[in-house]
């Protein structure tokens, strides 16, 4: 059962507590009370402000496990107040990796200070959960896709043009690092039950992912070269950093240009492309 009460009071205490700059927006103004505005939460979270101000006012029917990752993300939660979101919520707060739409705050931090270099933050199984400009202009937007779309295993395995953006020479690479990594997450925390569900709609879907998981391979994605194929700006030589929060098991994924090629110009390419889309 909700406790709307302390739902309200802790959304309403956790906005208070937040300036604009945390959370990658521009102050613009003089504001007559500290941190965010109701509005601004609304617009992170995706919802209207008319149904967040219910919610603050301990008015508003319960909010589901999927909007209450979209408040923890919105408003920069730890882990221990993403917990105790859920269970004044009346939910049990996610066991294991975060793999319910949850952004780990340090990362987010990370994320709003790279304005010129793609990056995405990924949970433990590999979905997508937040990404900037420039990573959307690089590999397309990947947040907020329907069921499993924004998953980077199941994309790969079940949609072919997905391996366009890269090389043909290194497609076999690619897609057995991504059964690897999956197989590493999955059995990390003991037999997860979203990384066994993921495995098997897998299994079921692509009889190539089905011989790489009978592989048994196991690795974990780290720091990488890749050649990306974007169809506007070319092929681009990029260096793949990956940054890990322990806490959450979140990934920030970071791509800089390859010293001695000339993937920073096409990279301030995309940065246009990019600004173009965002504001257009």
């Amino acid at each position: 059962m909700t406790d709307r009460t302390e739902l309200g009071r802790f959304l309403r205490a956790r906005r208070e507590a937040l300036r604009p700059a945390d959370v990658g927006l521009v102050p613009g103004g003089r504001r007559r009370t500290p941190g965010l505005r109701r509005e601004e939460v609304a617009m992170l979270a995706n919802i209207s402000t008319d149904y967040y101000e219910r919610l603050e006012q301990a008015r508003g029917v319960s909010p589901s496990e999927s909007l209450l990752a979209s408040l923890a993300r919105s408003l920069r939660l730890s882990t221990d107040e993403r917990d105790h979101l859920y269970a004044v919520a009346g939910y049990q707060p996610p066991q294991g990796p975060a793999t319910d739409g949850y952004a780990d705050p340090g990362l987010m931090h990370i994320l709003d200070a790279l304005k010129d270099t793609p990056a995405q933050i990924v949970d433990e199984l590999g979905t997508v959960v937040l990404q900037n400009p420039m990573a959307a202009a690089l590999l397309g937007p990947l947040v907020g896709l329907p069921g499993r779309e924004g998953n980077g295993a199941w994309a790969w395995f079940t949609r072919p043009e997905v391996r366009g953006i890269y090389p043909e020479e290194e497609r076999e690479a690619v897609g057995r690092l991504l059964v690897a990594d999956l197989r590493s997450a999955v059995f990390r925390h003991g037999h997860h039950p979203a990384g066994q569900a993921l495995v098997g709609e897998l299994l079921k879907a692509s009889t190539e992912f089905a011989a790489l998981w009978e592989l048994g391979e196991v690795a974990t994605v780290r720091s990488c070269r890749k050649a990306l194929l974007h169809p506007r700006a070319g092929r681009l030589d990029l260096q793949c950093d990956v940054v890990l929060s322990p806490n959450t098991g979140n990934r920030l994924f970071l791509y800089r240009p390859q010293p001695g090629t000339d993937a920073a110009e096409r990279l301030a390419f995309l940065h246009v492309l990019g600004n173009q889309s965002f504001t257009a």
